[in-house]
């Protein structure tokens, strides 16, 4: 574990210097416990891969005494395994087509698999929360079959239909809203991820677990689904 300055009323926390569950574990457990204080002179605290960063009230910490304070706690906080494991699973819905996956049928010709293969490849697994960002409710999953992982592509979207399943190397995503967009779209779902008027404005944390369901188009229409 190493502390870093971010810049005059932040840090980052960093717990390793690569990405794999056993630090994503690290970093659930201490996110959590730091947030577990309510602590008002933490204006930020968010994790991602391997990290936590954290924003403070300059009028009551400096980067000395932020980093004293918070080993302090870090020395109290008692490792519940129970607090980090992860036990909210999300099941999202998805309608995989060439009509609402814009690149699914040239990853089925690049990999050289049916797009049934690609819809178990991807649907089959369970995915884990790494980080979100980018935009609110874009939770980035890891990590997709390896026969299924691939680059972002050369030239982005100007816009990604609301909804839409993406690949980008081994991580998959929703994207939650209308946006510009790089990542392999392969479905679309009619699960609302983003809402404004929510405290929480998604569902996702660091540390759930997702779960893709193929539904037909028939059932996605019916949930609400656009194409």
């Amino acid at each position: 574990m190493r502390f870093e300055t971010s810049s005059i009323d932040s840090i980052v926390i960093y717990f390793a210097d690569e990405i794999s569950e056993e630090v994503l574990n690290r970093v659930t457990f201490y996110y959590k416990s730091l947030k577990s204080l309510n602590d008002n002179s933490f204006i930020s605290i968010i994790p991602s891969y391997t990290s936590i960063y954290i924003r403070y009230d300059i009028f009551k910490f400096d980067n000395k005494s932020v980093i004293s304070y918070i080993n302090d706690k870090f020395s109290s906080f008692k490792n519940d395994k129970n607090m980090y494991k992860y036990q909210k699973v999300i099941t999202i819905p998805v309608y995989y087509s060439a009509q609402s996956g814009l690149d699914l049928q040239r990853l089925s010709d690049e990999k050289r698999l049916s797009i049934d293969e690609i819809i178990h490849l991807h649907s089959f697994k369970t995915y884990l929360v790494y980080a979100v960002g980018f935009m609110p409710g874009f939770a980035y999953l890891a990590k997709v079959d390896e026969n299924i992982a691939t680059p972002r592509l050369k030239h982005p979207r100007k816009m990604i239909p609301k909804g839409s399943v993406g690949i980008a190397d081994y991580q998959t995503a929703v994207y939650p809203r209308i946006s510009p967009g790089g990542w392999n779209i392969i479905g679309r779902t009619p699960k609302e991820l983003f809402n404004a008027n929510s405290k929480d404005l998604s569902p996702f944390e660091i540390g759930f677990k997702v779960k893709f369901k193929p539904i037909t188009k028939k059932e996605y229409l019916k949930l609400g689904g656009k194409i």
